[in-house]
């Protein structure tokens, strides 16, 4: 392991020994300070050494699975980059990509990040006009789509190479002959933690969407606070209900699961049904599962005490979960659904960490290596106000801004601190709970 992949590490360890203490972990946790550093070619590659734990494991509702160690997902990764290498991918490079919850798309997601190209996730939900936006002003050199969605691409203008996942798509080359490519990749060069890693486009009411621009530093390593929230370990199975193309997707499916050395459990359905969800839980040994409010409330559907699940943590996020839920889950299954709050440009950055006291409708205490203030119109702090991340503390979990907007950069991240643009109160025991938007822009993930 190189030197850079072993601090990574330590810091991991750390969060691991002190999941329970918040006080000390909070108290003494250092972000890693790493120079150069390729979270997938210095850690995921290294844990991965004759490592045969699964790493993926994907579950579709007609039967059909696919397993993934740790081991066959780096050999498969170095493949596909020298594939994608070969058809002109190259570092700094944009690529599109807009594949659903199958092995491909982690696959391509490493990568990706061993070449040093620049992925922006999209949702097969966007239009051929959003495409079309997203090409233009991310400066959209490749794109690696599913079969099922190529078609939204027939009236998007611009010079990008096409790859497809899945059937032949004329026009299109397949991402099928990857598998002939070498297994042994050699990166170009070092990767810098400053260099651009993910371009996110958030939702939006008023405007077009904003790109947010993460970096090697402050996605890969800035998730070790939400390591810390979550409370995963080695050998879990996680389940995070989210689709490919949001922020929470690579948060809690990509990142977060392979720091803790977990595996990613999926499983496909084309109609959210309460009873399939359950029993998927309790027969794949899910151990930790996270999953928006409104998934919450569906299970509530169902007599939660006739499934033995086999689950240690409960987590909800996006939005405060009313506490009838959590009672509910409480009494059937013994475990507490805890919240946290993050956002696209960022990593989680407030929760409730395992072990912890619950307070009824608070999003938990500041998580480690984030320095949250809550600030007045007249930027002083108080005990009400919105809810932002002070700079001088040197927080590394946070995007470099706005691309292509050095405007709503600098509004942002005015007078040194990152402004969430979300209002909150905190307690005298330093919980936090969510009041509303300080204006009409939601941002996703």
């Amino acid at each position: 392991m190189t030197k850079a992949g072993q601090a990574f590490l330590d810091a991991r360890d750390y969060l691991l020994r002190h999941r329970l203490d918040y006080d000390t972990a909070v108290r003494e946790f250092r972000w890693p300070i790493l120079p150069e550093f390729n979270w997938a070619l210095d850690y995921f590659d290294a844990i991965a050494v004759a490592n045969d734990a699964p790493a993926l494991h994907i579950v579709d509702e007609n039967g059909a699975e696919w397993v993934r160690s740790f081991a066959q997902m780096s050999r498969r990764s170095n493949q596909v980059a020298n594939f994608l290498r070969a058809r002109g991918v190259r570092r700094n490079d944009c690529v599109l990509l807009m594949i659903g919850n199958e092995v491909a798309l982690w696959e391509t997601l490493l990568a990706a990040m061993k070449l040093g190209a620049v992925i922006s996730p999209a949702s097969s939900l966007l239009t051929p006009a959003d495409l079309q936006d997203r090409i233009d002003r991310g400066n959209i050199r490749h794109v690696i789509a599913a079969a099922a969605v190529t078609h939204k691409f027939d009236r998007v203008n611009g010079t990008f190479t096409k790859i497809v996942v899945g059937d032949d798509v004329s026009g299109w080359d397949s991402y099928a002959p990857s598998e002939c490519s070498a297994d042994a990749f050699e990166p170009d060069g070092p990767t810098r933690t400053t260099d651009p890693l993910l371009l996110y486009f958030t939702s939006g009411t008023t405007a077009r969407p904003k790109m947010v621009l993460h970096t090697h530093q402050s996605y890969p390593v800035g998730h070790l606070s939400t390591l810390f929230y979550t409370g995963l370990r080695p050998g879990d199975r996680h389940w995070n209900i989210s689709s490919p193309g949001w922020a929470k997707h690579a948060w809690s499916c990509f990142f977060t699961p392979w720091i803790a050395e977990a595996t990613v459990f999926i499983y496909n359905y084309e109609r959210f049904q309460p009873k399939q969800v359950l029993n998927a839980l309790v027969t794949h040994r899910v151990t930790t599962i996270c999953a928006p409010p409104t998934v919450w409330r569906m299970l509530m559907q169902e007599p939660l005490q006739d499934y033995r699940v086999s689950i240690r943590e409960a987590l909800s996020a996006g939005e405060p979960l009313n506490p009838e839920v959590i009672d509910q889950v409480r009494k059937a299954w013994g475990v507490s659904i805890r919240d946290g709050y993050g956002q696209t440009e960022t990593t989680a950055l407030v929760g409730n960490s395992p072990g912890q006291t619950i307070k009824a409708g608070s999003m938990g205490r500041p998580l480690v290596g984030c320095p949250i203030v809550l600030l007045d119109h007249d930027d002083q702090q108080t005990d009400e106000g919105e809810l932002c991340v002070r700079l001088a503390d040197g927080p590394i979990n946070l995007t470099t801004g706005y691309h292509a907007d050095e405007g709503r950069t600098a509004e942002a991240m005015r007078n040194g601190y990152y402004r969430t643009g979300d209002v909150a109160r905190r307690d005298a025991d330093g919980y936090v709970t969510f009041i509303g938007r300080a204006d009409d822009v939601f941002k996703g993930g």
